[in-house]
């Protein structure tokens, strides 16, 4: 009998340019709270020392699986945390559901959200 192997992941990307802030995240599965408790003071420390930070979020979701309870919930509070400093977020995905997830986020930052189906495409957007 052999047990089935699931994959879980996030990889986190952080770059500074001037006051721009560039996050790369790729997320395999399901997100946990832990995932959150490293992503987060992660991208507190990367934006402590920029007066006005403009971040720019690309979301690789083509492996994603949804939240965990918790987490869905880390992912709601850092969205209202840095809600202003969003300038622009890119998920790129396959799934149809994850084309909703981007209107939601419009409804929880000032910055503008969009969906895409291609690498390249998506980040000319987030870096235009």
């Amino acid at each position: 009998m052999s047990a089935r192997m699931s994959r879980k992941g996030l990889s986190i990307g952080i770059s500074l340019m001037d006051d721009d802030v560039y996050v790369e995240l790729r997320a395999i599965g399901r997100l946990t709270h832990r995932d959150y408790e490293v992503l987060v003071p992660m991208l507190d420390e990367a934006i402590k020392e920029v007066p006005e930070p403009h971040i720019r979020i690309l979301v690789d979701a083509r492996e994603f699986e949804g939240w965990e309870p918790r987490a869905a919930w880390d992912d709601f509070r850092l969205g209202l945390k840095h809600r202003k400093e969003f300038s622009k977020i890119a998920i790129l995905g396959n799934k149809p559901w994850e084309k909703y997830v981007t209107t939601v986020a419009r409804w929880f930052t000032s910055g503008d959200a969009r969906y895409f189906e291609e690498m390249d495409e998506a980040i000319e957007w987030i870096r235009g």
